[in-house]
This record gives structure tokens, sequence and C-alpha cells, in this order.
């Protein structure tokens, strides 16, 4: 892909960035070459609305979600970017977030500070460094917060949606933002306006967005020409300003009064700076091969520059981040290469637009279209309309997306007077409270809550009226999330993204209910079933809603089964986190009686988003099997309690099922779960342990059945036979079984060494007999495993190793990774790979500079072992050689 074979691995630093005198005047004065690659990173937001929670998703396999699988293949490589020699050694890693323009979407940059804090923390550090290049200009831009298309939000919702982007941004970043991410770049001027009052300072758009252009005029030219661009004509190498127009409609609006706008010197006008992407480039970049090599970029780049001899241009590209690694694979590579050396080899400075526009503030001045995006040819139908777009090549129709919006806007009008009524009892100015509610959404902890509570609170609130409060405020923050662009940008309203704007419109109305008594779904399913669906199955989307969104709601009681039937099979603590609530277990007793196991128990769920809180009852019979009973019931008192207790178990000792569940009917009422009911992963979870011990029995007879066959089985194998397909199936079995013991004894060595190269030799004789079988081993867990052992291994040795076994240390490592490859794993070496290559640059190379005590053997070994880890080492290697 790209290759760094002719520098030498000591002419990259530790993160990868070439050790070449770069002049800084290009970062001091505008002069030049400028480059600027704009990645728009952004998953929408997949959480249960219910569980605060994003569930499995089988088509993301082998990983959890989409989340886990684009950061597998995307986000992580970027932060860890290879910049490989012609041997497919790595010769440097960059961090490619410290070049990159880009912007990454609050919802996605919530989960990335959940599931991969390294990563999170390279992105901000990846800003701080880039700022301190490019005097106080860091790579990042803040997004409008979820992704909603701006010009058809009312007006609340396009401040709320700004507001609640730059807070996320500067709780992050450290900074206030100074550019936004418009979804889909879809703009008109009543965004505009507001962007401008917020601070922001420069936008990004589509070439295709601009109607006409001209120098903005002088004293010395008072009078200049405009040019008409709206065939996408627009030069993209230069920023340009945007003068709101006075004729906008809401220019008096309440919401922007308060606000003084920055204006040109000249006049009174308020503006902002627009900066339009090469489209030509930014399309190749996206569907063709120019990311293949990085000088086939550099090539495709250095086509756009002007050779009209001013002073300096920008070449500035911008596309989907998940490009980079995750629609191409690998490319991440090209960018790291083109970053650190392509670029600057050839006199290109690469920077960010901030920094950009720092250096050369805009001469020419832009009108946009009215209303755009880059991503639909007819305005912003593709979120509205029937256009066309997002159905290209297909048979299905879009009919649905007006009346699914005109479904959305009803209930956001709905809501908003449920807000304002029942949200004046509580809150000085309701509208200013939920603006505010992102510092909630950025940390729930009590404390932050409580405070935020005092500073909007009309009056000391009741612990009834707060949990009041924080409904009417994720109600709110519901029906922004029901706006996520993604529900109408593909042809079907069933689709995964349909439905799941239709669960937050679900959570919405639902918790409108809870607070003010106000029934909206029957209004809200009347318009739903006026939008067709494409699938026979639905028919329109009050059927989409009914089947898709209804039967997934959860309310607190199955909460509550969740945990009861999970009791039985994990011993919890007093305290637990259940997804967003937390459990505390009152009280918990289980009794066994032959097949039959009943649990009864008391438990207070209690909400980490909106303080709800229940004291529920349970009762869990387990019938064998896969049958369960369990009864949920708000708690009566203790003596109900105490008796209710004393007769179920009296009913358990009839030793009778039936008897049990009669019992339990009575005392209870007719509702029950069971595990169909309980939330998915822990569903599962408990289906494979209820089928170990059956599993455990197949394994014994399979294994029984390949030691007995072994011989017939090498017989076959000698004389190039087919094996049998009962005694195949057989031998890989036993031999998945042994390999999966010996990995997990190998993980619980407990520091002894003789056990783990014991467990080491198991497994290399598995390999060589699985090999010899040609069996095909089902052994899922054990490329994870085995990596983290490496890893853990690897960091031991760098960090805390023993000079007197180093050499063994090294081997038994050695001997993992080889082990990895011998049953066919697939291993990524990619973590000790980033280790090690930290450790090169910080440890192990100023010892061999200043090796004055002969322990060049031993160097020369961990040397040996980056050549194992695919790391270049050559240079290193040369020297002691």
């Amino acid at each position: 892909m790209t290759s760094a074979a002719e520098r030498p691995a000591s002419q990259y630093s530790a993160e990868g960035t070439a050790n070449t005198s770069v002049a800084t005047d290009p970062l001091q004065t505008a002069t030049g070459v400028y480059v600027t690659v704009h990645g728009h990173f952004y998953q929408p937001p997949r959480e249960n609305p219910y569980l605060d929670a994003i569930e499995r998703q089988p088509s993301a396999s082998p990983f959890h979600d989409w989340n886990e699988r684009i950061h597998h293949e995307c986000y992580r490589p970027n932060a860890f970017a290879r910049v490989l020699n012609d041997r497919g050694e790595v010769v440097g890693i960059v961090n490619n977030y410290e070049y990159f323009s880009f912007n990454i979407g609050p919802t996605l940059m919530s989960w990335l500070e959940r599931y991969d804090v390294e990563v999170y923390q390279r992105i901000l550090e990846a800003d701080r460094k880039s700022s301190d290049r490019l005097n106080g200009h860091g790579n990042a831009i803040a997004q409008v917060y979820n992704h909603i298309i701006m010009p058809l939000a009312n007006e609340r919702d396009k401040y709320t949606q700004i507001r609640w982007g730059k807070e996320d941004f500067r709780s992050r970043f450290g900074r206030d933002p100074e550019g936004m991410w418009l979804a889909e770049t879809a703009v008109d001027y009543a965004t505009l306006e507001a962007l401008v009052a917020e601070g922001i300072k420069f936008i990004v758009l589509a070439p295709s967005q601009a109607e006409r252009c001209r120098p903005i005029p002088t004293d010395e030219q008072p009078v200049t020409q405009w040019l008409e661009v709206g065939g996408s004509q627009i030069d993209p190498t230069r920023p340009y300003r945007c003068y709101l127009k006075p004729t906008l409609s809401n220019q008096d609006s309440p919401l922007s009064a308060e606000y003084s706008f920055p204006t040109n010197e000249s006049s009174d006008t308020p503006y902002i700076d627009i900066f339009f992407y090469d489209g030509p480039i930014s399309r190749d970049m996206g569907f063709n091969d120019v990311l293949g090599w990085a000088g086939t970029l550099a090539g495709r780049i250095g086509s756009a520059v002007r050779g009209d001899r001013r002073t300096s241009q920008l070449i500035s590209v911008g596309t989907d981040g998940e490009t980079f690694g995750h629609h191409k694979s690998g490319t991440e590579k090209t960018l790291a290469f083109a970053f650190v050396d392509e670029f600057p080899r050839r006199g290109w400075t690469v920077t960010n637009y901030a920094h950009y526009l720092s250096l050369n503030p805009p001469t020419w001045e832009v009108e946009l279209k009215p209303v755009t995006a880059w991503s639909c040819a007819h305005g912003v139908n593709r979120w509205q309309d029937d256009c066309g777009c997002g159905g290209e090549g297909g048979v299905w129709h879009q009919k649905w997306r007006r009346p699914l919006r005109n479904a959305l806007d009803w209930l956001r009008d709905q809501l908003s007077k449920v807000y304002e009524e029942t949200g004046r009892q509580f809150f000085r100015d309701p509208w200013a409270t939920r603006d505010e509610y992102i510092h909630v959404i950025r940390d729930r902890s009590p404390a932050n809550v409580e405070r935020f509570l005092a500073r909007h609170r009309t009056r000391k609130l009741t612990p009834s009226e707060q949990v009041d409060a924080l409904r009417l405020l994720e109600m709110q923050r519901h029906s922004l999330l029901m706006y996520t662009s993604c529900g109408w940008f593909f042809e079907e309203l069933s689709r995964p993204e349909g439905t799941q704007i239709l669960r937050y419109a679900a959570r919405a109305l639902e918790l409108a209910g809870d607070v003010s008594g106000v029934q909206l779904e029957k209004g809200f399913i009347k318009r739903l079933s006026q939008a067709p669906s494409n699938v026979e199955l639905f028919k329109h989307g009050a059927e989409v809603y009914r089947q898709l969104v209804v039967s997934a709601q959860i309310g607190i009681e199955q909460v509550a089964a969740h945990y009861a039937i999970s009791s039985l099979f994990t011993t919890y603590p007093q305290q637990q986190r259940v997804y967003c609530y937390d459990a505390h277990q009152l009280d918990y007793q289980m009794q066994r009686m032959g097949s039959l196991t009943l649990a009864v128990g008391q438990l207070r769920l209690t909400s980490e988003i909106t303080w709800e809180s229940t004291h529920l009852v349970f009762a869990v019979l387990h019938l064998g099997g896969w049958d369960f009973h369990c009864c949920i019931q708000p708690f009566g008192g203790r003596r109900t309690y105490s008796q209710m207790k004393e007769k179920l178990f009296a009913a358990l000792q009839q030793a009778s099922a039936a008897h049990a569940i009669l019992a339990m009917s009575q005392l209870f009422g007719g509702n029950s779960f069971n595990l169909q009911k309980l939330f998915a992963e822990e569903r599962h979870r408990i289906m494979r342990l209820l089928s170990q011990k059956t599993l455990t029995r197949l394994d014994q007879l399979y294994t029984q059945v390949y030691r007995d066959n072994y011989g017939i089985l090498m017989a076959f194998q000698r004389d190039e036979l087919p094996v049998p397909q009962e005694l195949q199936v057989a031998a890989e079995v036993a031999i998945s079984n042994r390999a999966r013991m010996s990995l997990r004894a190998l993980e619980q060595e407990n520091g002894e060494p003789q056990q783990g190269l014991n467990q080491l030799a198991e497994l290399e004789a598995i390999a060589k007999e699985a090999n010899q079988l040609r069996c095909q081993l089902n052994i899922p867990d054990a490329k994870q495993t085995l990596e983290q052992l490496i890893l853990r291994s690897l960091w031991k040795l760098l960090h805390d190793s023993n000079p007197a076994t180093l050499e063994a240390d090294i081997q038994r490592l050695e001997r993992m990774i080889s082990i990895g490859n011998q049953l066919h794993l697939g291993l990524s070496l990619h973590r000790p790979q980033e280790l090690y290559f930290s450790c090169l640059h910080s440890q192990i190379v100023p010892l061999l500079e200043s090796d004055t005590n002969g322990n060049s053997s031993q160097l020369r070994q961990l040397l040996l072992l980056g050549q194992k880890l695919a790391v270049d080492v050559s240079p290193w290697l040369n020297q002691l050689s």
C-alpha cells in the first residue's frame, strides 16, 4: 500500500514523524501550498433508549456492534497508523488525528470515552499537539450534536444542537470550537445566523452549495463583479466570507437578539467564513483508488494546485472519516505516510482550516444557494420527500419520508407544549434549562445533577418533583435524537436507522405521559399510518412502530425480572449496576428442591438518568432446562412480604412445579416473565450456561470416540483417503476441547513458569496434531486470550524484566506467537507492536547507544524480538553485527 523502504527506521521518531528540517515560515505567514484533509467521523446513536446501552448487532459479527467493528477497522488504526517498509515491517507509528482536520460526533465521542479510553486520549492529545504546532489552532472542530438536518429543524432545536455541540466539545478538548460541522453539510441562512450568534467562526461546505462569489469590495476597489458558480465552479483553494442577509425572516428572533454578531470592519452585516472542499478529489478519495498509495494521493492533490503565482493556496479535501480503514481497508497507512513524508517532501504544509484562516483571512465573499446539502441534489428533500436520493438503482420508493417528517414534527410540537407548561413548575426558564442539560448528559453523577437542578429550579424540589424535572429533560433529549438524519437517509423506513429514531420518539411520548398524563401515542400512530412501507409485512409506518418499536419497549418490571432470573446464575453484591439502573438488593433467599430452584427477594431499582426509584418484590422459579417462571410486584410492606415468602417456600416443599407456580400466581397475579423476556445479552449468557452440562457430556463422548479411533484416523490420513465425517467431527471436537483447556490453564498459571512451559508444550502438540488431521478447530476465544497473554508478557518483559531470565522470557513470548500461527488464529500483533515500538525508541535504543557493560547479547535478543513482531530493527541489528 505505502512504503517507507527508502528511509531507514531511525529517521522516524516514536510517533513516526520524519526527522526532516521543516521551515517554520509557512506556519507563521501564508506562503506556498497548504493541504487539509478533513475527516467527518460519525456514528448514529445506537443505544437502546431504555437501557442507555448498545445491544448486540448480529450484522456486525464477529464484533458486538457496528461501533466496535468500525472502531477496530478505523478509529483505532488511525490513532496508531503504521508506516511500513517493503518487508511489511513497522518503521513508524503515526497518530493521524494529529494531522487530520476532523470532527467526531458527540455521541461517538461518548462511546469512545467508555469503550477505548486509550484511543479517546490519543484524539485529545492530537488536538493539543496540533494546536501547539499551528499557533494555537487545534485540528478538531465541533459538530451539531446528534446530526440533525439543520434547515429542517425549528429555531429552538437549531440553537440547542449548536449549544450542545459546543459544550460537548469544550468539555472534552478544553477550548471553544472555532468551526462546526453541519450534518450532511445541510445549510440555509437561518442556520448560518444561529452559528454566528453562537460564536462559530467557520464551516465547511461542498462546492455545489455556492451560488455566486466576488472579491470583497475595498476602498481601492469599491465595486466588484459577481461570478456565478452555481455549478460547482467555485475555487476551493481560498476561504470565503458569507454575510448574512438582512432580509431573513427570523432576523428579529428573540433567541438571537441578545447576541453580538461579528461584523466586517466596514460593515454592520454579520458574517461567517466558509471553506469549500475540493469536490472531485474528495469524491475520488471516497469512490476511486486514490487512497491506494501515498504517491497517487499526492499526485491527485497536486493536480489541483493553481499555477497563477498566488502567495498561498489551500487544497482542502473532505470525506467520511470512516473511509480511512473501514470503507477502504488499510488506507490509514496511506494517509500516515502522506502526512509525514509525501506531503512535506513536496514542500506542502499540512494544516487545518482554523490555522489557514488565521494566516489568510478571506478576500472574497460568497452567497449560498437557499437550502442545500452535499448528499442531496434536491436541497434537503432527502430528509423529507420522495426525491429519489438514497434509492438509486432500486425499485423502492421513499414516499414514507414526508409523512414520517410530519409525524415527528407534530410530536415535537406536542412535546414542546408539555415541556413549557409543566416545566414552568420546576424551571425558571425551561428552554435555557434544556440548552444547559448537556452538562448533565456529560456527567450524570448525583452531585452534578444536584448542582444543575439547583441552578435552574424555581424553588426547592421534592424528590418526586426532581424525577419529573429529569423526565421532562429526557423527553426533550429524545425529541432531538428522533431527528437524527440517518432515519431518512436510506430507502426504507423499517431499516434499523428508521426504527431507531422511532424508538426515541416512543420513549419521548412515554415520558410525556409519565409526567403530565397526556396520551400522544394514538395521534402519533395515526400519522405514521400515512407513511407507506416498501415491505409487505409492515405496509406502513404504524405497523413498523407496532412490530419493531412497541415490542422492544422495556419497563422497570422487566429490569427487575432480568435481575431476578440472572440472580440464579450470578451472586450479586448488595449494590449492582444493571445497565442504567442501580439495583439495591434489600433481601434475597434461594432454596432448591430436586430439580426446582426458587429465589425470592426485595429489590430497589433506581434509574441513573431520571432518578425514578421503585421498591419491588420478585419470585423466580427455575423448573430445570429452559423453563423459568418469574413474577414481580410492588413492595407491599414487611409483613406482607414475610407472609408471601413463607407461603412460597412452603409450596416449594411439595416438590411440585405446578404447586409452586399456582402459589406464585395467587400471590402475584397472572403477569409473569420467562427467559425470553430477559435482555438479549444476559439471555444468551444463561443459554450458554444451561447448555454447558450437555456440551461437557458431548465433549467427553467425542473425546472417547477420537481416542478409540485415533489409529484409524491416522491410517485414512496416511493413505490420503477422505476421513469419515463422524470421525473427523469427533477429532475436531476433542482437539478443540483440549486447546480450550490448555489456554485456560495458561491464562491462570499464577506465576509458575514451569506450569506455563508445560501448557505451551501442550498447545504446540495440539497444533501439530490438528494440522496433521486437517482439523478446523472451534476455539472462538483463543485469539483474544492469546493476544492478551502476549501483550501482558511483553509489558512485563519490557518494564519489569529479570536479566537472568530475559532469554527464557523472550523465548516464551516467541513460542506464544508461533502457537497462534500454528493454530491459524489470525493473531493481531498491533498492540504488542505499539508497545514494543514505543519502548524501542524510549528504552532499547538509548541502552544500545550507551552500552558500556557488555549487554549486547541481551540487546540483540530484544531486537530480534522486534523482528518477530514485524518492527523494523535492522539499523540497530546492523550496528551490533
